[in-house]
């Protein structure tokens, strides 16, 4: 029997090659990320979600509107998840913005389409169209608010 001591490796020298491979997949995801574009449009989600004033309004038009009450019925309040069900585009400098988000009613749904600029702290909006989808037998857009086009 031999009394010599065995020397085990650390941790560092065991899992060398799975520490390069995940450094190496780490930035090539962030290097996909920002040259792809889709970190500008995480970026604009990722506005629209802390700004929920921004859908406040539209919202509120939308509830009272009796067209779109007649159709859909009473509208769902609106979560913070609910942006990610819709489409969302920031101007460069942040002052404008277009967003389609999904609402739901008791009777159906439908796309909700906004348009506004940032003047002087506050969303002044240009546009706010619902668009039914559901019933299927009503394919109607709703102008809450025309376009200034």
């Amino acid at each position: 029997m031999s009394n010599e001591l065995i020397n085990e490796k650390g941790w560092f020298k065991r899992n060398w090659k799975w520490i390069i491979l995940v450094f190496l997949l780490f930035w090539s995801f962030i290097f996909f990320i920002t040259s792809s574009g889709l970190g500008g449009l995480l970026g604009d989600y990722g506005k629209a979600y802390a700004d929920s004033t921004f859908y406040t309004v539209p919202l509120q038009k939308v509830q009272s509107n009796s067209r779109v009450r007649e159709i859909l019925g009473e509208i769902e309040p609106m979560g913070k998840m609910s942006i990610l069900n819709g489409a969302i585009d920031y101007s460069e400098d942040n002052k404008s913005v277009k967003s389609t988000i999904k609402i739901f009613g008791e009777n159906g749904k439908a796309m909700l389409d906004i348009s506004a600029e940032w003047i002087n702290g506050f969303w002044v909006y240009s546009k706010i169209n619902v668009r039914i989808k559901n019933p299927p037998e009503i394919r109607e857009v709703i102008p809450i608010l025309k376009s200034i086009d």
